[in-house]
């Protein structure tokens, strides 16, 4: 058997834990705080595989193996790669308190809502964009993804950010800091998790399902869920085709560009992405902010005009999806902007048929596959004498550029 001990951030374990193992494995702190038995071989985690490969060979002659790790070794710890390595009938498991629950602890929040993100040895903006779409989030930090990283990209959020170091340890320190402040200062390596909260919404109500909250009953919302003018919102029917062509989900960037009542943006939001709004007039940012909040979604809206307005949005991250609404002779330029920078899609709403040729070319130019339809749809309507008709809706081009390589992608890392 592997025996896998996690140590740090509880009570720590007895100095014996290491009792009869032949070949003890950790970090030289957790090493060095553990008595180990006379004759053991004593290897210091660095390179992991090196060290699997030792592991093997005691395993091979069926000897007792002990590995010291921290927290919750099945918390995005070690035992994912000794299970697929050994098989996980191999290992005795003894978990100790994972750094996730010892910072929120500290803090004093429930975490059965939060999301958790590993952003070691991982892309970070994964995790900035679950900051920025989630109220609770904790971040396993790493090397170039630390505190400073988080903080710069967070600095337009109205969120606050707990450190925790060294936890479980005489060195523990756990601070509240703003993103600007977090990222203005040195960290070191003792990080061991940073949570990222919205504190207006960090204590959300009682569930009966763990993690972040489930994803919406129903998407294509009526028109009457928002607050529009004059009827400029993008209809039900065009905003389901759209949304399945986004492909919102959690730890995506989407843009909603040209957005209106913020309809496409709240629906993104609602799915989980992070998302940031371009609207142009300063009563469509307001009525954009007020449908977010009417929601519970966190969407990030920006006043000005595209294509100008595009190319500082977001620097330096690129969106993965975007969303083009209205028309107007800059169309295609936008459009244009939009599909350089896009990860993954760009989707087109047109009522005008004049616009199309250009979009399309603006997306193919950009070397996205081009698709689109002509949506045209009618709605049931009472008539007296409960009767019913058909009443037709305004026909709307939808077009969609695809990143060929997203195709073979899976979920954010």
């Amino acid at each position: 058997m592997i025996t896998v001990v996690g140590m740090g951030a509880g009570a720590p374990p007895g100095a014996d834990v290491a009792a009869g193992a032949e070949l003890v494995v950790g970090g030289r702190r957790h090493l060095d705080a553990v008595r180990l038995p006379e004759g053991a071989e004593r290897v210091v985690l660095g390179a992991l595989a090196p060290a699997l490969d030792t592991v093997a060979e005691y395993v091979a002659k069926e000897r007792p193996v002990v590995v010291l790790a921290s927290g919750d070794p099945g918390f995005f710890g070690i035992v994912r790669v000794l299970a697929e390595r050994f098989g996980a009938q191999r290992l005795d498991v003894r978990p100790g308190v994972s750094s996730v629950a010892a910072a929120f602890a500290r803090a004093g929040l429930p975490w059965d809502d939060a999301v958790v993100a590993s952003a070691h040895g991982r892309d970070l903006r994964t995790a900035v964009n679950l900051c920025r779409a989630h109220p609770k989030v904790a971040v396993l930090t790493g090397p170039g993804a630390g505190p400073a990283e988080l903080g710069a990209a967070l600095r337009g959020d109205a969120r606050v950010l707990v450190v925790a170091s060294s936890l479980g340890s005489g060195e523990e320190r756990v601070e509240r800091v703003t993103p600007a402040e977090a990222a203005g200062r040195d960290w070191g390596s003792a990080v061991s998790v940073v949570l990222c909260l919205d504190e207006a919404r960090a204590l959300g109500p009682v569930r009966s399902v763990a993690g972040p909250r489930t994803g919406p009953g129903g998407w294509a919302l009526d028109e009457t869920e928002f607050a529009h003018r004059d009827s400029m919102i993008t209809k039900f029917e065009v905003r389901a085709l759209a949304l399945a062509r986004l492909g919102p989900r959690p730890g995506d960037l989407v843009w909603d560009v040209g957005a209106g009542s913020g309809s496409v943006a709240v629906e993104c939001a609602r799915l989980g992405a992070a998302v940031t709004a371009v609207e142009k007039t300063p009563d469509g940012v307001e009525r954009v902010r007020a449908n977010a909040a009417a929601h519970g979604v966190d969407v990030r809206v920006v006043h000005g005009a595209a294509p100008a307005v595009l190319s500082g949005l977001d620097a330096p991250d690129d969106p993965d999806a975007v969303f083009v609404g209205g028309g107007g002779r800059e169309l295609p330029s936008i459009v244009a902007a939009c599909a350089r920078r896009a990860r993954r899609a760009v989707v087109v709403a047109m009522a005008a048929l004049d616009r199309v040729p250009a979009a399309r070319e603006a997306l193919l130019d950009a070397g996205l596959e081009c698709d689109g339809v002509l949506l045209q749809s009618s709605r049931l309507a009472p008539l007296p004498g409960d009767v019913t008709r058909l009443a037709a809706t305004n026909p709307v081009f939808l077009l969609w550029g695809v990143r060929p390589h997203s195709r073979t992608e899976g979920v954010a890392p």
